[in-house]
C-alpha cells in the first residue's frame, strides 16, 4: 500500500488531531503518502483532498477540534454517492483511508469497505457511545470541562441557596453525565438508561436543605427530559429557587487531556499499522488497558454498556 487517506467525520471531539498527527507520521516513517480530505464525507465528495507532511501536523497535538474540519454529507448516505466517493479515493490513488468518528461515520468506513477500499475506524466522539470500546476519543477531555462547569455552578449556586439543572450532551447514552456528575460531586444525575423520579429528586433536595446544604447540582443528559419543565416543577414543589445551565458545544472544545492524547496518539499510529497488513473493515477500540480491534458491523451493533456500579456509588455519595 502506497497511499492512504484521512477524515474525520460527524461530531468534533478533543483528541481527533492527536490521532491525525500519529496517523500521519507513522505513515510517512513507512515511506508511504498521505492525503488529507477535508470537511469529512463532504469534502470527499468534492473531492477537498490534498497532500499532507510532517509539517503539516507539527503543533497541533494540544489543539481541540480537528484540523481536517468535519461536516455531514446526505449526498454519501446512498449507495450512489458511496459508489462515487470510492471513484473519487481511487481517482486520487487512495488505497486505504482512516476514518475518526462515530457511529455514523463508521457505517461509512464500512460501504467504503465493501466497494474495495481498506478502511480503519477510530471512535472519536465525546458521548462515549460506541460500546466495543471501553472510551472514545475525547471523552475524557469532555468529562473535564463539564465537572470544571459543576464547579463553578456550585460556587454561584451556594451563594444564592439555589438548584441548578445541568444539561450536557449525550442523548442516547449517559456516560457523560454520569462521570461528569460523579467527577463534579453533583447531587442528581439523570441518563436515559434510568427512569427518573422527580419525586426522588425532591426528596434530596429537601433532605439536604435540613442539614444546611445550600445547593442541589442535577446533571441531565440531553433528551431524557426538557430542563426548564423540570426546573420549574422542582421550584414550585421545593421552594428553591431552580436554574438551568444549558452547556451545548462548549463541552466539545478545549484541549485534549492527557489521556485522550494518548488514545489518539495510539489509535492513529495503530490504524496505519493496520493498512500496512492489508486490513480493512476494522475499527480500533481500548478495553481493559489496551488497543483491540473489531469488525466495524461489532464495533456500530454492540450497545454501550452502562455503569451500574457507578451509578449506585454517585447515589450513595450524594445522600
Amino acid at each position: 500500500m502506497n497511499t492512504i487517506g484521512i477524515l474525520t467525520s460527524g461530531g468534533d471531539a478533543p483528541g481527533m488531531n492527536s490521532a491525525i498527527r500519529a496517523a500521519v507520521r507513522t505513515a510517512l516513517n513507512n515511506g508511504m503518502r498521505i492525503k488529507g480530505i477535508r470537511n469529512g464525507y463532504d469534502g470527499l465528495m468534492h473531492g477537498d483532498i490534498y497532500e499532507m507532511n510532517v509539517s503539516s501536523v507539527a503543533d497541533i497535538i494540544h489543539k481541540g477540534g480537528t484540523i481536517l474540519g468535519t461536516a455531514r454529507s446526505l449526498e454519501f448516505k446512498d449507495r450512489e454517492g458511496q459508489e462515487r466517493g470510492a471513484q473519487i479515493l481511487k481517482d486520487y490513488g487512495i488505497e486505504g483511508l482512516i476514518v475518526i468518528g462515530g457511529d455514523g461515520s463508521f457505517k461509512g468506513a464500512k460501504a467504503l469497505s465493501d466497494l474495495g477500499i481498506k478502511t480503519i475506524g477510530i471512535p472519536g466522539t465525546i458521548d462515549n457511545d460506541m460500546g466495543y470500546t471501553d472510551y472514545t476519543i475525547g471523552f475524557f477531555t469532555a468529562i473535564e470541562t463539564v465537572s470544571d462547569a459543576i464547579g463553578k455552578l456550585r460556587d454561584t449556586s451556594s451563594s444564592h441557596g439555589r438548584a441548578v439543572v445541568i444539561e450536557v450532551m449525550g442523548r442516547h447514552c449517559g456516560d457523560l453525565a454520569l462521570y461528569s456528575g460523579l467527577a463534579g460531586g453533583g447531587e442528581s444525575i439523570i441518563v436515559p438508561e434510568h427512569e427518573f423520579s422527580l419525586d426522588d429528586i425532591v426528596e434530596k433536595m429537601e433532605h439536604g436543605r435540613k442539614r444546611g446544604k445550600l445547593h442541589h447540582l442535577i446533571t441531565l443528559a440531553e433528551g431524557v427530559g426538557d430542563p426548564y419543565s423540570i426546573a420549574t416543577e422542582l421550584e414550585e414543589r421545593t421552594g428553591i429557587e431552580t436554574k438551568v445551565t444549558v452547556l451545548g458545544h462548549v463541552q466539545r472544545g478545549g484541549s485534549p487531556s492527557a489521556v485522550d492524547r494518548l488514545l489518539g496518539s495510539t489509535m492513529g499510529a495503530r490504524a496505519v499499522e493496520l493498512l500496512l497488513e492489508e486490513q480493512t473493515n476494522l475499527a480500533i477500540g481500548f478495553v481493559d488497558g489496551k488497543l483491540i480491534e473489531v469488525s466495524i458491523d461489532e464495533a456500530v451493533s454492540k450497545k454501550s454498556q452502562f455503569s451500574e456500579n457507578l451509578y449506585a456509588l454517585a447515589n450513595n455519595l450524594s445522600k
